[in-house]
């Protein structure tokens, strides 16, 4: 699987449902999945990143690699991602303290975050629905 991925005029999503599309690669993975979706001005994805594979209940994210493309592709907003290998799609107690934190990073450098998804084979969770942003 490819960690980054350019898009040449990437599909403009309209709500944070159409971003599960790019979710089909690692929804069905036994490990969770980090991954970051990085938006221009009219919301087009300009590139998906892979920034964390991690174990069965858990990944290491850090604002850090979460802005690194985000910055050097000069997007203007992103949504994150990550799968839930075991099915449940309610957030844990870490990834709301996970989506807390880049949420903050992302004010302080001034890329807007979109949405969190949280993905399974059984659906999608968006934290911004969920009243989380």
């Amino acid at each position: 699987m490819q960690l980054c991925r350019d898009y040449q005029n990437g599909k403009q999503l309209l709500a944070s449902k159409e971003a599960v599309a790019y979710a089909r690669d690692f929804i069905k993975e036994d490990k969770e999945y980090f991954v970051v979706l990085g938006l221009n001005n009219q919301n087009r994805v300009i590139y998906k990143d892979i920034v964390s594979i991690g174990t069965v209940n858990a990944s290491l994210v850090h604002p850090r690699e979460v802005f690194k493309q985000a910055i050097s592709k000069t997007a203007v907003s992103i949504i994150t991602m990550h799968n839930h290998p075991s099915g449940e799609l309610s957030p844990s107690h870490q990834d709301i303290t996970i989506w807390k934190r880049l949420s903050d990073s992302g004010e302080i450098i001034g890329i807007k975050i979109l949405d969190h998804l949280i993905v399974s084979t059984g659906g999608h969770y968006s934290a911004r629905e969920g009243g989380f942003i």
